[in-house]
C-alpha cells in the first residue's frame, strides 16, 4: 500500500482529493493553508490562490486546525459550525518521526441532516437487534416517532436537527399531553451524548419536600448512606426536568447555581462537585405567568430557555390527525393481537370531530380502550367514551341576540371542560384563559 501510494503520480492525487465528497485543507506547523480543494473554496467564496498561505483560522470559522496542530490531539467527527449550518469534521495532526509538522481536515457530512438520517438509521437497526434485550424503560424515542408532516411540526423538527448537536439548554412548551417528552428525547437522541444517559426528573410527581434530594442527592453521614441525586445520574448526558414550573424556589436556586457554574452542591457536603449535564426542560404553564405570580425565577427563566420549542395542541394540527390517529391504532391492535380489527367510518368522524383538550395522550388512550372494548372485527363509535360522542353545540335559531347566543355557547364550553378536567386551573389551561378570567366566567354563569 505504501509502495502503491509513493508511486500515485501528482496529479492523481490531486483529482483524488479535487473529487472526493469531503472537504479537505491541510495546514502547516503555524496552522496556515497549505492545500484547500476547490469544492471547500467555492463553499467558504473564496478563492484557492488567496485562500493558500492563509492563517486558517481567518478562512474557516471556528475552525480547531490550528489546536490540533499545536496539541498533537485528533479529532474525529468533530461538529462544526459553520455559515449557520452544523457539519461534522475530523481534524488528524501529521506527524513525521513522531514532529507534528501539521494537520490535515476534512468534512465529512457537509450537513448534519445528512449524518443524522444516516445515525438515525443505525440506531433503529440496531434497536431491532437489541429490543428483546433491552428493559423497557431504557427504551427511548426516535425523532421518527414523532408523527405528523404539518408546518408547525416540520419546523419545529428542522430546528431539533440544528440545535441537537449543541449543548444549549432548550425549553419545550405545549399543553398536557402533546408528547414533550418524545421531542426532549429526540434531542438527546441526535446529540453527542446520545451515548450518554437521558435522566428524568417528574418535577410535579416528587413531594417538594423531597425535589432537592431527589436533585442533588447527599452525602454519606453518620446517619445517613450516600445517594447520588438525578443530577449526578445525568453526568456527561442530559438532564431532562419535566414539568419545570413546579419547582419549588429554593430548588430553582441551587439548579441555577449548576448551570451557571457546571458545580453540584450535594446535601451534607461541603465541596462543589464538577458536572457536565446539558438542561432540556418542559412546561405546560406561561412561565412568564409564574415569574409575575413570583413563582419562578426569572433568571432561572432566561437561562433554560436559550431555545424555546413551542408544540402545538392536537386541534391545531388536524391535518396531522390521520396519521397520527392511524399509526396509534396499528399500534394499538397489533399490541393487543387484533391485528385485523379495523377502524368505522363513522368512529373515525366522531374522533375527528372531538377536540381533544387531553391532546394526543388522550386519543392514545381512547383508541387503545376502544380496541380492547371491541369483540368483532369493526370499531364502531359505541366503543367509544360519551365525552368523544357528543356532537359539537349546533345552532338553532331564537329570538336572543348575538350576544346572548355567544354567552350560552360559552357556557356550554366551560360546562363540558369542567365534566372533562374538574380541576379549575387545568380547565383554564386548556381553554387559554387566565385564572383570574376564568374564575370571574364561573361567577357570571354561576358554575
Amino acid at each position: 500500500m505504501e509502495k502503491l501510494a509513493t508511486n500515485l503520480p501528482e496529479y492523481v492525487v490531486n483529482q483524488i482529493l479535487e473529487n472526493a465528497f469531503q472537504w479537505f485543507v491541510v495546514v502547516d506547523q503555524q496552522a496556515r493553508i497549505l492545500y484547500i480543494n476547490d469544492d471547500y473554496c467555492k463553499f467558504l467564496k473564496i478563492g484557492r490562490k488567496e485562500a493558500i498561505g492563509m492563517p486558517v483560522n481567518e478562512v474557516i470559522e471556528n475552525t480547531r486546525m490550528h489546536e490540533v496542530v499545536k496539541s498533537g490531539e485528533e479529532h474525529i467527527a468533530s461538529p462544526h459550525f459553520i455559515k449557520g449550518m452544523y457539519m461534522l469534521a475530523n481534524r488528524i495532526p501529521l506527524k513525521v518521526d513522531g514532529e507534528i509538522i501539521g494537520a490535515f481536515g476534512s468534512v465529512i457530512f457537509r450537513d448534519l441532516h445528512d449524518w443524522h438520517h444516516l445515525s438515525s438509521h443505525v440506531k433503529q437497526t440496531l434497536e431491532k437487534i437489541t429490543i428483546g434485550t433491552k428493559p423497557s424503560d431504557e427504551l427511548s424515542y426516535q425523532l421518527s416517532d414523532i408523527k405528523g408532516s404539518s408546518a408547525a411540526i416540520c419546523t419545529i423538527k428542522d430546528t431539533i436537527r440544528m440545535i441537537a448537536p449543541s449543548d444549549l439548554p432548550i425549553l419545550i412548551q405545549g399543553e398536557s399531553g402533546t408528547g414533550k417528552e418524545l421531542f426532549a428525547h429526540s434531542i438527546h437522541q441526535l446529540s453527542d451524548r446520545s451515548d450518554k444517559p437521558l435522566i428524568k426528573v417528574s418535577c410535579a410527581a416528587i413531594p417538594p419536600d423531597l425535589l432537592e434530594e431527589e436533585l442533588f442527592g447527599h452525602r454519606k453521614t453518620s446517619s445517613t448512606a450516600e445517594r447520588n441525586g438525578r443530577i449526578h445520574l445525568a453526568d456527561g448526558g442530559t438532564l431532562f426536568l419535566n414539568d419545570i414550573g413546579s419547582l419549588p424556589l429554593p430548588v430553582q436556586v441551587k439548579l441555577l447555581r449548576v448551570l451557571n457554574n457546571g458545580a453540584i452542591d450535594s446535601l451534607n457536603s461541603h465541596q462543589s462537585e464538577k458536572i457536565n449535564i446539558r438542561v432540556i426542560a418542559s412546561t405546560n404553564q406561561p412561565l412568564t405567568e409564574l415569574i409575575e405570580a413570583q413563582q419562578f425565577r426569572k433568571d432561572l427563566y432566561y437561562r433554560i430557555q436559550a431555545i424555546t420549542l413551542q408544540v402545538p395542541p392536537l386541534r391545531e394540527r388536524m391535518e396531522d390527525f390521520s396519521e397520527i390517529t392511524s399509526f396509534m391504532f396499528h399500534k394499538a391492535i397489533a399490541k393487543a393481537g387484533k391485528r385485523d380489527l379495523v377502524l368505522a367510518e363513522e368512529t373515525m368522524n366522531y374522533l375527528h370531530a372531538y377536540q381533544w383538550p387531553g391532546n394526543i395522550r388522550e386519543l392514545q388512550n381512547v383508541i387503545q380502550a376502544a380496541v380492547y372494548l371491541t369483540s368483532g372485527d369493526t370499531v364502531h363509535p359505541d366503543a367509544l367514551p360519551a365525552q368523544v360522542k357528543k356532537r359539537t353545540v349546533q345552532y338553532v335559531p331564537s329570538s336572543r341576540t348575538l350576544a346572548e347566543s355567544l354567552e350560552e355557547l360559552e357556557k356550554t364550553i366551560i360546562q363540558e371542560t369542567l365534566e372533562q378536567f374538574p380541576d379549575k386551573k387545568e380547565a383554564a389551561l386548556l381553554l387559554g384563559v387566565s385564572k383570574s378570567t376564568f374564575y370571574e366566567k364561573l361567577k357570571k354563569y354561576d358554575l
